[in-house]
């Protein structure tokens, strides 16, 4: 895909917003990708980590449960630390 961005860059929650209007619109992925200049791949997995059910036999997605489910990960990463608080390997 020439038009699509080259480096990795994360999802802004103001993406993320864009994909919950337009997904509860009922545009499909890959149009949402190609709006965002974004794989379909980056899309279909944001779907996931913001499905919070489905109503009327649809998929619903939430911008918040995205976000906070990222905040999560990025809280996570890095050296992992013991519940006494020193970090695993020092």
């Amino acid at each position: 895909m020439g038009n699509v961005a080259e480096r990795y860059e994360y999802l802004t929650f103001e993406d993320r917003q864009n994909i919950e209007k337009w997904h509860a619109a009922g545009d499909r992925a890959i149009d949402i990708a190609a709006r965002l200049n974004k794989y379909p791949a980056t899309i279909y997995k944001e779907l996931r980590r913001g499905f919070t059910g489905e109503k009327d036999g649809k998929q619903v997605y939430s911008a918040e449960v995205a976000e906070a489910a990222v905040k999560e990960s990025f809280k996570n990463r890095g050296r992992k630390r013991t519940a006494a608080g020193a970090a695993v390997g020092s």
